[in-house]
């Protein structure tokens, strides 16, 4: 036995999450890959079951009460609001990450006064993943503001009294780079403009602090971190403070004040509700709500701290499994600035994660060189971690 197979198992031993691990439907692959699509929750298949047989095959349209199916897009946002630092009653679920970001940036804008308050410029990160800057780009269009790109160390600077409305990934997708949200979210404050926070890299694997820090918008998707499937649905965050005044671009029946009034003329529902746009996606929607069962009883914060260790003891192992020089890390070594991932450049990253797949260790690639792997606390353990940067090791030789 190697020193660090000896020193994963000790760690394993002393793993207060270890027994997490059950909850969850896996094999003896390697699953690295949680930060694209989280594993499946072992209570899902039935509560999908349920919801599709006896929900919908049974009880058919009286399930819109007697199963709750009305009121999961915000029931399902409580379940939600304590992984991302929220109290209740301001996180709506529904739509995708993109529908979100659309409403929440339009939104911030009219929030802002719009360019009829002079807060004509849409600030952006020139590092984000590709749609939220088309988003970005076509709200700005929509709202007759200019958008301005840059990168998050370079917001403090790039502030004024026309910025609107500065859009952040919390964490970033290719590097794993966490941003300094509490930072940037006051300094974007201090120059009068409205702060929406990206969570999809961030949202159950490390605190996030939305109300602490005074976020006033956020968004998120729930099929990495947060297991709840392959297209599972997003969720919007509207801080209670602006609730009254978010003004949705996407004002749908379900978010009227009435939406069985079928009136002509449009009445938002009060609170985070009129974030609601159209008929909830219900058999994605429950899915998703049984898979956050398995967070029960579990605190973000041991999360984090497992996280951590684990991204520290992978990066320990490919040290010594991998001759120096032949990978680069791109993932920032302070934990201040860690997300849950590592990035390692290679030049030839995507046939060495083929190769890495067919032995068992699915992480990703990320044009145009770089191998990402990401760490989900709740089912990966440091044996895992130890076994993918040995192979890593032997498939570069």
């Amino acid at each position: 036995m190697s020193e660090l197979d000896f020193k994963a198992r000790e760690l394993d031993a002393g793993d207060e999450l270890a027994n997490l691990r059950s909850r969850f439907v896996l094999d003896d692959v390697v699953y690295l890959d949680g930060n694209s699509l989280g594993a499946l929750p072992a209570a899902v298949p039935g509560r999908v079951e349920d919801v599709v047989r006896r929900q919908w095959g049974s009880l058919r349209i009286r399930s819109w009460d007697e199963s709750g199916w009305w009121t999961a897009p915000e029931r399902i946002g409580d379940r939600i609001a304590p992984l991302v630092g929220a109290a209740a009653g301001q996180i709506v679920v529904g739509d995708s990450t993109s529908v979100n970001v659309f409403k929440a940036l339009v939104g911030a804008v009219r929030l802002a006064g719009g360019p009829e308050a002079g807060r004509n410029e849409v600030v952006v990160d020139a590092t984000t993943f590709p749609t939220d800057g088309y988003i970005a780009e076509s709200a700005a269009r929509m709202t007759g503001c200019t958008l301005r790109a840059v990168t998050p160390a370079e917001v403090p600077g790039a502030l004024s009294g026309r910025t609107a409305v500065v859009l952040l990934n919390h964490v970033d997708y290719r590097t794993g780079r966490l941003h300094d949200l509490p930072g940037l979210t006051a300094a974007v404050h201090a120059a009068g403009a409205v702060a929406v926070w990206d969570l999809c890299h961030s949202a159950g694997a490390l605190p996030v602090g939305l109300d602490a820090h005074g976020v006033d918008l956020a968004v998120g998707c729930t099929y990495k971190y947060l297991n709840g499937g392959p297209g599972s649905p997003a969720y919007l965050y509207v801080r209670r403070e602006h609730q009254d005044r978010f003004d949705s671009p996407l004002p749908g029946w379900n978010s009227h004040a009435e939406p069985f009034g079928m009136r002509p003329s449009y009445a938002p529902a009060p609170g985070a509700l009129r974030g609601r746009v159209g008929t909830p996606d219900i058999l994605s929607m429950l899915a998703l709500e049984a898979a956050l069962e398995v967070w029960d009883g579990v605190s973000v914060e041991a999360v984090r701290a497992k996280s951590l260790a684990l991204t520290d003891f992978f990066l320990e192992c490919v040290s010594s499994y991998v001759d120096e020089g032949r990978v680069e890390c791109v993932t920032p070594l302070a934990h201040a600035e860690r997300g849950s991932q590592v990035a390692l450049r290679y030049e030839d990253a995507g046939e060495v994660m083929k190769r890495l797949i067919e032995r068992g260790v699915v992480g990703d690639f990320r044009h145009p060189d770089v191998l990402r792997f990401g760490f989900t606390p709740l089912y990966v353990g440091f044996a895992d971690v130890e076994r993918a940067a040995r192979v890593l090791g032997e498939t570069l030789g």
